[in-house]
């Protein structure tokens, strides 16, 4: 395996009413329309794409725009269109409701989870990145904590729920944080105490299965990944990109520590939660908590500190000019959350506005 290992990217988007803005469960007939190429998610208003691994991020970037195009014409074939937002800003109507879980495993998991499960309309972005074995990967997962809550912040999309601003920039995260299964981990030290972790959650007869083991960044024996969990679905193709790059140079950086024998971080999981309360609370308008010093401190200077962190990675990768121009451009035009703002500001509060400004944003014509 080379030492920049490929990374591959998932997808979840959000089936809209063209006129109305309005989540449409229409997954079933837009998921026949792409005949394959698309999966479901628990919403029905919700689809799923996942790329192929890739070494490149321009042949990752080019996969991604090629899966969004066949969302897109698959939705518009079904009446609706698709849009990357991670939560809904305009209401679901009521009659939508009903029909709102998927059947199967999805069903199963409404039944014991009720409105956790019946109201999580809503979509992330989640990033694989390829390790050499689950030892390295558990490796991995205890060095790159304490850098997700920035990985989070930079990624924010979702500041609106059911027709109100919600001050957050990530309230995605918040609705997510209701999963009892979900949030940042404590350093595990081995493989081992990782599987023994996971072993006794299931035996509480909680979850239903070690899917549902919502770690913000988990391991995927199947794949042989490491899957970076934290981010809102990005608004643009260029946002999500940046966010695969920089989780791959944290994974990459974290599985040269653990070759090496680095020392683990300290930051206890307690702190952690609430560096990510505060990444999806003010995303980049607020102070992040600086994983090298466990406070608070500048998002400019924090993201400084990220792409220090992760330089040699960067450029291993041929990701530096991307990373570094990426990271400007958040700065200077806001990441997905203020520019859902800024076009609710530019229609007089109209939600719906931001929802078809979304729908233009997913894959410029």
């Amino acid at each position: 395996m080379s030492d920049v290992p490929p990374f591959g990217a998932e997808e979840e988007l959000l089936l809209v009413d063209p006129a109305s803005g309005a989540p449409r469960g229409r997954s079933g007939v837009v998921r026949d329309e792409a005949a394959g190429e698309l999966d479901g998610e628990m919403r029905t208003e919700q689809v799923e794409t996942a790329t192929a691994p890739h070494h490149s991020a321009d042949d990752l970037a080019d996969d991604l725009r090629r899966r969004r195009r066949e969302a897109r014409d698959a939705a518009r074939t079904s009446g609706v269109e698709v849009a990357a937002l991670a939560t809904s800003p305009v209401a679901p109507d009521a009659e939508d409701e009903p029909a709102a879980v998927g059947e199967g495993r999805y069903g199963r998991i409404a039944e014991r989870f009720g409105a956790i499960a019946t109201s999580q309309l809503t979509s992330g972005q989640h990033v694989h990145v390829e390790v050499g074995s689950p030892e390295e990967g558990v490796g991995v997962l205890d060095r790159i904590g304490p850098w997700l809550p920035v990985l989070r912040a930079l990624a924010t999309n979702s500041p609106c729920w059911r027709g109100h601003d919600t001050d957050y920039a990530s309230y995605r995260s918040v609705v997510w944080s209701r999963w009892p299964s979900a949030g940042p981990t404590r350093v595990f030290g081995s493989l081992a105490a990782y599987d023994a972790a996971v072993e006794a959650m299931l035996a509480t007869d909680t979850v239903l299965d070690d899917a549902m083991v919502y770690f913000d960044a988990r391991l995927s024996r199947r794949l042989g990944t490491v899957e970076v969990r934290v981010s809102d679905v990005a608004l643009e193709v260029d946002d999500a990109v940046l966010v695969a790059v920089l989780a791959r140079a944290l994974v990459t950086t974290a599985r040269r520590a653990h070759r090496d024998g680095g020392e683990l971080p300290t930051a206890p999981v307690e702190a952690l939660r609430l560096a990510h309360w505060r990444a999806s609370r003010w995303g980049l308008t607020g102070e992040l908590v600086d994983p090298r010093s466990g406070r608070p401190a500048a998002a400019s200077a924090v993201l400084d500190a990220l792409r220090a962190h992760v330089a040699d990675a960067l450029a291993d990768a041929g990701d530096t000019e991307r990373a570094t121009d990426g990271l400007a451009r958040l700065l200077t035009d806001g990441t997905g959350a203020e520019r859902q703002r800024a076009a609710a500001t530019k229609s007089d509060g109209d939600l719906a506005a931001v929802v078809h400004d979304a729908v233009q944003r997913f894959l410029p014509e």
